[in-house]
């Protein structure tokens, strides 16, 4: 298709929204070269924090990306949530595995919003082959068969047309694209007032506040304390019936709810907004040539912090696939890929942030002391700590091996690679894109490469432990974190996604040639 015609621009993606979601698919986009348009309607960054977690599963995104050095200085680990019952009592924790890490980085993280989104907007917009429009908005679709046609309008309302072979709505909650496409959102029955409270906490205030992050689980009002970087505390503060939520935004109010932690002379208000938290997600993620991502297509609530994170999980899946679309090396087919796998890992997510949130909100006080007694039972008497790591759950269905193959659509983790006394993460040393890797520790590691080298321009490595007396490995880990993978897993080879997600592990070379055929086929 070329890239001018009479009528319109062309272009090979349109992005319509560049919050976070949107910025990383351009980022994504145009780190392969393909022509890509980015517009908001916004004409810049929303300068308050809505976001306020990450996890290792993004910030590995954000390192491949190349931007985690200019993001690392506005995030900090998320600290333990502290879980009080009714009574003030500890009932649970939820927490992040402890070291090693699994994916090499802090597993769960806070961050200040508006920096970080300025610096992935800076790197999407660093590729000649990303336009970036500000004060833009889609107002109209049309499906050309071979391409999309979007009408934009500027801030001047003036009009013009747009061709894209593809259409990527990352445009919010409200999102125009989705109206436009017709799709609707399914209601998971969740439904809560609540209002967001962020502070910039005066330094000498700041022992004086909890020391990690809190679910107080009060029926007279329950609240969520978070703990972001440096001096920035959120609370999340349940709204009760009959207060109207624009009058409860109002300074005097909200610093009558932070009392019993704060005065206004202890810190700098820097937002106050409020929420309805919802369980929403959308029928469909795809229509022809257009699809829609992060708030657009879902909205849960926040009480693991994995809102934005599902957002860039959506995009990290979907720009993979398209640029191998694009490419011609898959056909369009793979595409409907998406909604299955993404939809799925939504829904189970979400229905597991529902059930934590469902307890937290309980404002009944009997039924509030039961929850209380059976968290605690359920912990034999003393509270239980979960890791958020746990409760996000792994791909379902979609583009991996079939049911009873191991490892199938988890997280495939990152080691600590040793070169020559030099430390560096897996991603750095063998690149992304599709990988099979090898436990160097098994004795037919040679039968196992010739197995995957069929799959053409698939980087292909085995690794062993560093303490592992193997006749040979290409690479060797630091900390043992994947030779204890393998192991868990019985296997000897795994195949992994350019998303990181595994597509299968095989016991043997004879298994790992079957996924191999599995995989030629499913991207064919």
């Amino acid at each position: 298709m070329s890239n001018q015609d009479n009528q319109a621009e062309w272009y090979d993606v349109a992005v319509i929204g560049f919050g976070p979601a949107g910025a990383v698919a351009a980022s994504m986009l145009g780190a392969q070269g393909h022509s890509t348009l980015v517009v908001d309607r916004l004409p810049g960054i929303y300068d308050k924090p809505r976001a306020i977690a990450i996890d290792h599963e993004i910030l590995r995104h954000f390192d491949n990306m190349g931007i985690a050095e200019a993001v690392l200085p506005h995030v900090a680990p998320f600290t333990a949530s502290q879980h009080y019952g009714a009574k003030g009592q500890l009932i649970r924790r939820i927490d992040m595995v402890s070291p090693p890490y699994p994916l090499g980085y802090t597993p769960s993280m806070v961050f200040t919003q508006p920096p970080v989104e300025a610096a992935i907007r800076a790197h999407a917009e660093s590729f000649d082959c990303v336009t970036v429009e500000l004060g833009t908005e889609a107002i109209a679709l049309e499906d050309l068969g071979d391409a999309v046609a979007v009408t934009l309008k500027n801030a001047e309302g003036q009009t013009r047309v747009v061709k894209a072979r593809y259409v990527i709505g990352c445009d919010g909650a409200s999102s125009t694209l989705r109206q436009l496409t017709g799709i609707r959102l399914e209601d998971l029955i969740f439904d809560e007032p609540w209002l967001v409270i962020d502070v910039l906490v005066n330094e000498d205030h700041l022992d004086r506040l909890p020391q990690t992050s809190a679910q107080f689980c009060d029926p007279a009002r329950p609240a969520s304390y978070i703990m972001g970087p440096k001096n920035h505390r959120r609370w999340e503060i349940m709204l009760l019936p009959g207060e109207n939520p624009r009058e409860m935004e109002k300074p005097e109010q909200v610093w009558a709810l932070l009392s019993r932690w704060m005065t206004p002379q202890d810190g700098e208000l820097w937002r106050a907004a409020a929420y309805r938290f919802h369980a929403l997600v959308a029928d469909d993620w795809r229509r022809g040539r257009v699809f829609i991502a992060g708030d657009a297509a879902h909205q849960q609530p926040p009480f693991i912090g994995q809102g934005m994170c599902q957002g860039l999980r959506d995009v990290t899946n979907l720009i993979w696939k398209l640029d191998r679309v694009l490419r011609g090396q898959s056909s369009d087919q793979l595409l409907d890929s998406y909604t299955v796998e993404r939809k799925r890992h939504v829904q189970t997510l979400t229905g597991k942030i529902k059930a934590i949130g469902e307890t937290i909100c309980e404002r009944d006080p009997d039924a509030a002391a039961a929850r209380d007694a059976r968290i605690l039972a359920e912990g034999g008497g003393e509270p239980q700590t979960t890791t958020r790591q746990d409760i996000v759950p792994p791909l379902q269905q979609g583009l991996i091996a079939g049911e009873g193959v191991a490892a199938r659509g988890l997280l495939f983790p990152q080691p600590v690679i040793v070169e020559e006394g030099r430390e560096r993460l897996l991603d750095k040393v063998i690149g992304t894109g599709f990988r099979v890797i090898l436990d160097a520790r098994k004795p037919d590691a040679a039968a196992l490469a010739e197995a995957a080298a069929v799959l053409d321009g698939v980087t292909v490595q085995a690794v062993a432990p560093a303490a592992a007396e193997v006749a040979r490995a290409d690479l060797r880990e630091k900390d043992g974190v994947l030779a204890s993978w393998f192991d868990r897993h019985a296997a000897s080879a795994v195949i992994v996604r350019p998303d990181h997600y595994v597509f299968g592990a095989a016991p043997d070379a004879a298994a790992l040639a079957g996924l191999v055929a599995d995989l030629k086929r499913q991207l064919a």
